[in-house]
């Protein structure tokens, strides 16, 4: 008998990822209507610590697979864990981070567990007949689909992050589950040797409450320190349209979009962005908009909470210093 809703619990560096916690605190709330238990899975090594904060965001079990093949996230060995973890207990929904990684792991588990995976989901509901009905964008984000499984279990979805509010941490305890690892070496395909890390400074784009975005109308490389200075106001994340990156003037893992990262921040600033379907695909659940063109025509005005018609050049400034003031 299928039971329990499961949070695969993304961790980097011995820290939780942010679209975790939100999933964890919108899996707790589901979990108290459908009766069922809330078990987080953390995968990694030296990871014993995370299981505290994982129950003070509501998870009732805590899986832990600790050993030193899952110090970095590889394929083939995460999908050989957890997929026989969810052969072994049968839940009835398994939710993942809609991130690089839950992207490349939830659909592999799913394969093998032989059900489907709703990906980029924007909401979970509960419902009778079908446990959860599921929401997710099509036709680049102009409409929207309800996803459901009446029958095959578990249930399998990667939502969006900054969709679901975090809950206020509480002071539990889980029951920790301690999970022997048994990795073949042919799920070892792939062998990481080494991580080279970037230094960022800012908070990573898809978990960021606010974003300053750039496109064609920024003219160049040299003018992203301007929307560099606002994010900084602002405590924001900095992006960047498809255009601007095949221009060469920003790295692809800045790109929002359909081809580059889905966001939804509460705050979305588009400076000289027309608006293609594309990139709006990658932005349009953003909570507010604010566009900043001189063409008054531009598609980006559709979705736009807040517009305004003008030289981002001369805009741009004059909005960072009136930040500033407001910040102080």
């Amino acid at each position: 008998m299928a039971k329990g809703i499961w949070v695969f619990v993304e961790q980097s560096q011995g820290k939780i990822r942010k679209v975790s916690l939100e999933l964890l605190s919108q899996a707790k709330i589901l979990a108290n209507e459908k009766g069922e238990e809330l078990a987080a899975v953390i995968l990694g090594q030296g990871i014993g610590s995370l299981a505290g904060e994982a129950a003070q965001y509501g998870a009732d079990k805590v899986y832990l697979a600790d050993d030193a093949k899952l110090a970095a996230y590889t394929t083939g060995a995460y999908t050989s864990v957890l997929a026989k973890l969810i052969r072994e207990n049968e839940p009835n929904l398994v939710l993942f981070g809609n991130t690089a990684i839950g992207k490349d792991l939830a659909p592999r588990v799913a394969t093998r567990a032989g059900v489907d995976v709703a990906i980029d989901c924007v909401g979970i509901e509960s419902d009778a007949a079908n446990f959860v009905n599921l929401t997710r964008p099509i036709y680049a984000g102009k409409a929207f689909a309800k996803v459901a499984s009446p029958s095959a279990r578990p249930i399998m979805a990667t939502v969006r992050p900054n969709i679901f509010p975090l809950a206020e941490p509480a002071a539990r305890e889980a029951n920790v589950v301690t999970v022997p690892v048994s990795v073949d070496e042919a799920d070892l395909r792939a062998i990481l040797k080494d991580v080279i890390s970037q230094a960022a400074g800012r908070v990573e784009l898809t978990e960021a409450n606010i974003i300053v975005s750039g496109g064609r109308g920024m003219k160049g490389p040299e003018n992203y320190v301007m929307l560099e200075d606002l994010a900084d106001v602002l405590g924001a994340a900095v992006g960047a349209s498809r255009a601007a990156v095949d221009s060469g003037w920003k790295e692809h893992k800045f790109q929002v979009g359909q081809t580059g990262k889905t966001v939804s921040p509460t705050l979305y600033i588009a400076c000289g962005i027309s608006g293609a379907i594309q990139h709006l695909a990658g932005m349009g659940s953003s909570k507010v908009i604010v566009a900043i063109n001189k063409d008054p025509e531009a598609n980006i005005f559709a979705v736009a909470d807040y517009g305004i018609v003008g030289d981002l050049f001369q805009v741009v400034p004059v909005l960072t210093e009136e930040c500033k003031k407001l910040m102080a």
